[in-house]
C-alpha cells in the first residue's frame, strides 16, 4: 500500500515547441488518473497545466487547481476542476499546493515552472519536508540543470550532508512507478518500530 494519494505537478502554461511535451503531459495524466492518484496543480486551463489536468480527469482522477488571484484571466482558470482554490498571492498558491501533494513533478516548463522546482528542492535541502521530487526529463529538456546541479555540488556549493535528493525519469511511463517506490520507501523509513516485548518475569 502505497501513501501516494496526490502528485503536484508544475509544468507551463504553454504547450512548448515540441508536440512530444504535450503528448507526456496527457500520459502523464492518463498514468495517475488510472492508478487513482490526484492531480494538485496550478489551476490554469491552457498549455501543459490543461492538458495534464484534463487528462487526469478524463481516466476518472480527482484535480485541485490552485491559482492565484491575479492569474485567473490570465492563465484561464479550469473551470471544471474538482476543487478549485483562489490564493491571495504567489507564496500562498506554493505553500497550498505543497500541503496538499504527497510527491512533486515538473514537467517542461519555463521560468515559472523552474522557480518553482528548485523551491521545492531547497525545501527539501533544508530539511522542510521528504516528500519525493522528480524532475520530468522528457526529450532531454531538463538536461542543462541537472548538469549545473552536478556542477555546483563538484565546485563545493552544496556540501556534505545538504545533498539536494530528486528523482529523473525520461520516459512518461516511469514517473508514477518511481514516485510510488520513493514514497513507500519513505513511509517505511518514517514507520515508527514497535516496542520491544516486556519479558514475562519482568510482569
Amino acid at each position: 500500500m502505497t501513501s501516494l494519494s496526490s502528485i503536484c505537478v508544475y509544468c507551463g502554461s504553454s504547450e512548448g515547441g515540441d508536440p512530444v511535451y504535450a503528448a507526456a503531459a496527457a500520459a502523464l495524466g492518463r498514468s495517475m488518473g488510472s492508478a487513482g492518484i490526484g492531480l494538485v496543480y496550478g489551476g490554469g486551463s491552457i498549455g501543459l497545466m490543461g492538458i495534464v489536468a484534463r487528462s487526469v480527469m478524463a481516466a476518472g482522477g480527482h484535480v485541485t487547481g490552485i491559482i492565484p488571484q491575479f492569474l485567473r484571466e490570465r492563465e484561464v482558470m479550469l473551470e471544471t476542476a474538482h476543487d478549485l482554490v483562489v490564493t491571495g498571492d504567489m507564496h500562498e498558491r506554493k505553500r497550498t499546493m505543497f500541503e496538499r501533494a504527497d510527491a512533486f513533478v515538473a514537467l517542461p516548463g519555463g521560468i515559472g515552472t523552474l522557480e518553482e522546482l528548485v523551491e521545492i528542492m531547497t525545501w527539501a535541502q533544508l530539511g522542510q519536508h521528504k516528500k519525493p521530487v522528480l524532475i520530468a526529463n522528457i526529450n532531454g529538456f531538463w538536461d542543462p540543470l541537472v548538469v549545473l546541479l552536478r556542477h555546483m555540488s563538484d565546485e563545493g556549493f552544496i556540501r556534505n550532508g545538504f545533498e539536494v535528493n530528486y528523482l529523473v525519469a525520461d520516459r512518461v511511463e516511469d514517473i508514477v512507478p518511481k514516485l510510488q517506490a520513493a514514497a513507500s520507501a519513505s513511509a517505511t523509513r518514517q514507520k515508527p518500530a514497535a516496542p520491544a516485548p516486556i519479558p514475562l518475569a519482568d510482569l
